[in-house]
């Protein structure tokens, strides 16, 4: 884990904080939103920190999009969480990535068992659990199972993950700032 420049960490509340608003109320992250912070992650970094943080930008983007990219294919994200945290991983680097996604996931987890609580679906989100394993085993996609496991199916439970994504970044700029050297 490393601190961010404050231009980078600027950047970084910027955007997560747009993508959790327009997520909240349209259910998307617009492209005119995630495209420029990839461009700007690339360009600060290069700036900054001139071919190694070119290297890093471009290790953090293609981080993202390997961990990302295969849950919009099987449909169990949207494409715009994706690309926002591309633009992310372009902006800190593989290594402050990990460490953003593995709060972002916490955030995710704590915002989809309480939706599974307040809509009362915990038999069919464990029926769903075993579908995608029994699916991951022979090979298949989980919505071709379970037509309910498309994000788009108007039955999904869906959230808006750049909410998530947005706390678990700043959960990681505090603890940055706390226990990274600066």
């Amino acid at each position: 884990m490393s601190y961010p420049p404050p231009a980078i960490q600027a950047v970084l509340a910027l955007l997560t904080v747009l993508g959790a608003i327009f997520d909240a109320r349209q259910r998307r992250v617009p492209n005119w939103l995630t495209l420029p912070g990839v461009v700007l992650g690339l360009a600060l970094n290069t700036f900054l920190f001139e071919t190694a943080g070119l290297w890093l930008s471009l290790k953090g983007l293609g981080l993202a999009m390997a961990v990302y990219l295969p849950l919009y294919l099987l449909r169990g994200m949207g494409a715009g969480d994706v690309k926002l945290m591309a633009a992310i991983g372009a902006l800190v680097g593989p290594a402050n990535w990990f460490g953003i996604l593995v709060l972002t996931s916490l955030f995710g987890a704590v915002a989809a068992l309480g939706a599974i609580a307040i809509k009362g679906r915990f038999r069919q989100t464990m029926w769903n659990v075993w579908m995608i394993l029994v699916s991951i085993r022979l090979r298949q996609a989980p919505y071709q199972a379970n037509p309910d496991l498309d994000i788009s199916s108007d039955r999904a439970v869906r959230l808006p993950h750049a909410i998530s994504i947005c706390l678990g970044t700043f959960a990681f700029l505090v603890a940055a700032k706390i226990w990274a050297p600066h």
